[in-house]
């Protein structure tokens, strides 16, 4: 009898323990950069906006959930996570195999590639040995850093930045010669505006996934499976029901899910 005892005793305690551990996930907190043109930026009224943030903000409706947005340095943005800052990532971030061993994903919400642009008549055809020796800038500890070290590092000068903007800076003021990073940000974050209109893209599409990864995921720690799940379904949501076209719109021209 007393053995009986102890085992509902027990099995009482781990079902009460799991209950407590649950998480109804009725507050969500998104950690995100606010400094990655048009994904994400800061107004002159000092409002968080940009396609990461609108997307943020519908996730968090499909799921039922208030959304609170917690901004963050790329550089410290997963070690951030992991030490509970926030609980999910929305910041435009890869899905690669190396962030993987780190965190979980989600399923993508958009794909776009990656490209060079260079000040107009610098470089002809774009080629390795057309660009042996240049000074080359780009984000530090995204993808594009990890292909360019990989593929280039030997051949040219690589200057790292903690933010696109501070990229954007040196290179209209000569310190580097060319740029890597994703198209869509390089196009409306830099070319399209005034100081970018002596610039322009060079090279091809790069989409390799063994550094470009799957796409932009939402990254969450790797125990919060319940969350990844919420996640997932709130993505297929506004992809359905046209929300996420309405976001798309609002600030491209053309499909940025990709295939």
């Amino acid at each position: 009898m007393k053995r009986i005892v102890l085992i509902f005793t027990l099995t009482l305690m781990v079902l009460t323990a799991s209950v407590a551990m649950a998480k109804d996930w009725g507050k969500v907190r998104i950690g995100v950069e606010g400094a990655y043109p048009p994904f994400s930026y800061v107004t002159p009224g000092g409002e968080l906006a940009g396609f990461d943030i609108d997307i943020a903000k519908a996730l968090g409706k499909a799921m039922g959930a208030e959304v609170t947005l917690v901004p963050q340095d790329w550089d410290g943005i997963i070690p951030a996570l992991l030490a509970k800052k926030y609980d999910a990532i929305i910041a435009s971030m890869s899905v690669t195999e190396e962030r993987k061993k780190k965190v979980a994903f989600t399923n993508k919400y958009y794909q776009t590639p990656a490209k060079f642009i260079v000040k107009k008549g610098a470089i002809g055809d774009f080629s390795r040995e057309a660009i042996k020796g240049k000074n080359i800038g780009v984000q530090r500890a995204t993808i594009h850093d990890k292909y360019l070290t990989d593929n280039y590092g030997k051949e040219v000068s690589i200057k790292r930045y903690g933010s696109q903007d501070e990229a954007y800076l040196d290179l209209t003021a000569g310190r580097v010669d060319m740029l890597l990073a994703d198209s869509v940000a390089l196009s409306d974050g830099f070319l399209k505006k005034p100081e970018g209109k002596d610039y322009q893209f060079i090279g091809p599409d790069l989409n390799d996934p063994k550094w470009f990864g799957d796409g932009a995921g939402i990254a969450i720690r790797k125990e919060d499976t319940d969350l990844v799940e919420k996640f997932n379904n709130a993505i297929d949501q506004i992809r359905s029901d046209g929300t996420y076209k309405t976001i798309q719109d609002k600030y491209f021209d053309f499909n940025v899910y990709g295939e």
